[in-house]
């Protein structure tokens, strides 16, 4: 194994600290940011439009939120030591991958559907 794998291999999380999310959720991700010497975390909630790399080192998901009329994509790396958790608040339905097309419309017409949960008796 080469160099950049042993160390991205070492950076990994482990399968406890990571959700299980799919596209279509939405999350709440507790993002830690330095300001010069200090730290704080910051909170960024907004629909998964997109994942890349699955669960391997490199994986990495974009949230998308619209914040004052404006529509704001971040990408976050999954195993990133800033990323100190992410919540599922939501989960969606969708029958695509990519949620792309989220980016043209606004309102009503950019809401996901919900996900039908059953009920045992």
């Amino acid at each position: 194994m080469n160099m950049v794998q042993e160390l991205s291999n070492a950076q990994k999380k482990d399968a406890a600290r990571i959700p299980k999310f799919n596209i279509g959720d939405t999350v709440r991700v507790h993002f830690r940011i330095v300001e010069g010497e200090k730290e704080r975390v910051q909170i960024y909630e907004g629909v998964v439009i997109g994942r890349k790399g699955g669960e391997s080192p490199n994986g990495t998901f974009t949230v998308r939120r619209v914040a004052f009329n404006e529509g704001v994509e971040r990408v976050f790396p999954l195993h990133s030591p800033r990323v100190e958790k992410v919540e599922v608040t939501r989960e969606g339905q969708v029958r695509r991958a990519k949620l792309y097309y989220l980016r043209e419309r606004s309102g009503k017409a950019a809401r996901v559907k919900a996900k039908q949960r059953s009920v045992k008796a």
